[in-house]
């Protein structure tokens, strides 16, 4: 059953470190089956409060997602995600 990564962005505090993962998060995903849905798309807010931004990334399982996630590289380069904004992040079974 296909996973869902979802990164939802309440607020970006340090754009010079988001830039810094910008460049090198799309290294992580080398011998990862990920297909990136959305990225910090254009969103129209139907309820409750508007994120700053938001990802989907799709894996074929939850494993593969946590994987990826958990995966040195990827680790390495939240560095950045971590100091550049607040996030929630949750990997979500598909249907």
């Amino acid at each position: 059953m296909p996973a869902y990564a979802l990164f939802v962005r309440e607020k970006l505090a340090d754009p010079a470190e988001f830039k810094k993962y910008s460049e090198v998060v799309a290294e992580t995903f080398k011998g990862f089956p990920a297909k990136i849905l959305a990225a910090y798309g254009k969103q129209e807010k139907l309820e409750g409060t508007e994120p700053d931004g938001v990802v989907i990334i799709e894996f074929p399982d939850a494993a593969s997602a946590r994987a990826w996630y958990e995966s040195p590289a990827y680790q390495k380069a939240a560095e950045h995600r971590w100091k550049a904004g607040l996030y929630n992040v949750v990997i979500v079974d598909g249907v």
